[in-house]
């Protein structure tokens, strides 16, 4: 007996769940791209980009997931041959190094700890010791969402401004743009990038990018410039050349509608809203790991992302399964060393609370149905913390 009819929901860090209204902005025939819609169209979104980031930089747009905006950094600021640093604190600050590596720079890893995010003092230290600036540029990422972490970026960025290090600050945004606090310019980011399927509520397949002043002058000489993710080509006056070919039309209407949704809300009821979210799945974890069974990833509480929570198990593949054939509920599987290891409870994007406590609620009863020892009342926590924390 299952009880999962009607809509499935996603509960993966991405793609997460579109709204319904970002779903009829595509439902469109397709524009003429030499048209003033279209032109205006992209001049908003690039402008608005630059409010997500909070920077007065240049923003650009691909059609790209995060991997190929990662690219895109990449070829635009360094050299075959130049030293990168990168910050590990899961999978994908990790990832973005292997890209550079593959693109021939010199990938230095400053090793982390899949349980814990990055600390800044080692950053620091590491740049202090490199007395010729070899280092080129450090990467990091403001959530893994791989374990869960969340990495004070701003906290880091003042590490490598006490180093003295002329060392570009690169920041992947992917899973924290539109759903947390982000500062570019404040924070001393020079390169961001993010993508269009999680925190912005669009399909797949757009990759952003902001570059400061000081990285676009370091641009002029990079020698890893290619013509598709080239910053050059794409800020002239040529709108054709800004996608560096045909606009993917139908994705801009979507990402247009979930930006002017996000706006709509006010970016800081959009933050507080995540946090409440976030620190109710947390409520319902922190119960449910009475059982010793499951925990928390991520140690230290303050380090916990508000976008995904990385619950540790020894076996999920049961729990799992009885969410999605059962309930129809889709929760994110544990990926790289996490593999096998431990599920995901993605609360980004277009989520609220009955989603978050629906999701919660299936897990607990999968919990019961499977017989796995947990602390009773994890979604009852949840409520409480939302009740007492939402007012009336």
């Amino acid at each position: 007996m299952v009880v999962r009819a009607g809509r499935e929901f996603l509960a993966i860090p991405g793609p997460t769940t579109m709204p319904d209204e970002v779903l009829r902005a595509m439902h469109r025939p397709a524009l003429d791209i030499y048209s003033d819609t279209m032109v205006q169209m992209t001049a908003s979104l690039l402008r608005d980009l630059g409010t997500l980031f909070a920077t007065k930089g240049q923003t650009y747009i691909y059609i790209a997931n995060g991997h190929g905006a990662w690219e895109a950094t990449l070829s635009n600021v360094l050299s075959r041959g130049d030293k990168i640093l990168v910050l590990e604190s899961g999978r994908f600050a990790v990832g973005w190094g292997n890209a550079a590596r593959a693109m021939g720079v010199d990938v230095e890893g400053l090793k982390g700890d899949w349980r814990r995010a990055i600390r800044p003092a080692e950053v620091e230290a590491r740049l202090r010791a490199d007395t010729t600036h070899e280092i080129k540029a450090v990467l990091a990422v403001q959530v893994d969402t791989a374990s869960g972490a969340y990495n004070d970026i701003e906290a880091i960025g003042r590490a490598i401004k006490a180093a003295g290090h002329p060392a570009l600050f690169m920041v992947d945004a992917v899973a924290s743009l539109g759903c947390m606090p982000f500062e570019m310019d404040a924070w001393g980011i020079d390169v961001a990038m993010s993508g269009s399927q999680k925190g912005l509520m669009a399909p797949p397949g757009l990759g952003f990018v902001a570059a400061n002043d000081r990285a676009r002058a370091v641009h002029k000489t990079a020698g890893l410039r290619t013509p598709y993710w080239d910053w050059t080509g794409r800020e002239g006056p040529e709108h054709y050349n800004k996608y560096s070919g045909t606009a993917p039309v139908h994705l801009l209407f979507a990402q247009r509608q979930a930006i002017d949704m996000l706006f709509d809300e006010k970016l800081e009821n959009v933050f507080r809203r995540h946090q409440l979210l976030a620190e109710a799945v947390r409520r319902a974890v922190a119960v449910w790991s009475e059982g010793q069974m499951l925990g928390f990833n991520i140690e230290e509480p303050t380090e916990r992302s508000n976008t995904v929570t990385t619950v540790a198990m020894k076996d999920p593949a049961p729990l799992l399964a009885y969410c999605k054939d059962m309930c129809g509920v889709i929760l994110g599987v544990g990926i790289g060393d996490l593999s096998g290891k431990a599920f995901r409870i993605a609360h980004m994007g277009h989520v609220n609370a009955p989603m978050i406590l629906g999701t919660l609620g299936v897990i607990e009863m999968g919990l019961q149905a499977l017989g796995i020892p947990h602390g009773k009342g994890g979604t009852e926590a949840a409520i409480n913390y939302l009740g007492e924390s939402v007012a009336a």
